[in-house]
């Protein structure tokens, strides 16, 4: 396997990294110390002051198209394996995007497609910023690193970890290996019952989310006891339940 270089580009403020990266070739990495429009699902504003790591990264996707549905959840575990190499414990995935201790978020993920080819890898890391004091409400609900973990990883130690294990990533998936990806990625989901809303349905459903597939669909057990596959275009919210929230045991 054959590491992929990477070109940065590093800027002061921006209006949003994604939206910067939209053109570039693959293998791009755009940096920010702050976005004045940082973004995440539904283009809920995701708050990017200075002191975070605000990183999009450009990366190949090359056919088959359907392969590269677990792209942000691949982009998930890989950052949960840098954050827990740096000593980050208790981490655990919200699907599909976030990375949470407990209830509180320290980054989120947003891929976006701009071009065929090619996939945008958002991600917004708390680092030594101060979400809360940008905005009050996040109070409670957001944490960062530089509480978690002494010493404080610098954002170069962090970006050059980050950006080697996406390329591991997009390689597995590329290669038709995502099923290395599954064990950890799966261990990291909180147990305990969440309630699904689908696009395809006023009804919400009550269960229990069990992991994903190779194609990131949800394994959900209802509380009747069905067992379905729930592709992720069709799930428009998961909300978890307050008891659930511990990652799996590796």
């Amino acid at each position: 396997m054959i590491t992929p270089t990477w070109h940065r580009l590093n800027f002061a403020a921006v209006d949003s990294t994604n939206d910067l990266a939209a053109r570039q070739p693959p293998w791009t990495a755009v940096v920010a110390q702050s976005q004045r429009c940082g973004r995440g699902r539904y283009r809920r504003t995701w708050v990017s002051d200075a002191g975070g790591l605000w990183l999009s990264a450009v990366v190949p996707t090359p056919a088959p198209a359907e392969r590269w549905s677990l792209l942000p959840l691949a982009a998930g575990w890989a950052l949960r394996e840098v954050l827990t190499g740096f000593g980050v414990a208790g981490l655990r995935l919200r699907w599909p995007n976030d990375l949470m201790i407990g209830p509180a978020k320290l980054a989120g993920i947003l891929v976006e497609r701009f071009e065929p080819a090619t996939a945008v890898v958002g991600i917004g890391l708390n680092h030594a910023n101060t979400p809360a004091a940008a905005d009050p409400t996040l109070a409670g609900t957001a944490t960062r690193l530089a509480d978690l973990v002494r010493p404080l990883p610098s954002r170069d130690e962090l970006l050059a970890a980050v950006l080697a294990r996406l390329a591991v990533a997009q390689q597995r998936i590329a290669a038709g290996r995502v099923a290395e990806l599954l064990p950890a990625l799966n261990a990291a989901w909180q147990t305990g019952r969440v309630t699904v809303t689908l696009t395809t349905s006023s009804i919400p459903l009550t269960g229990v989310l069990r992991g994903v597939t190779e194609l990131g669909h949800l394994q959900f057990k209802s509380d009747t006891g069905e067992q379905r596959e729930l592709p992720p275009t069709e799930v428009e919210l998961l909300r978890e339940e307050p008891a659930g929230l511990r990652p799996r045991a590796p």
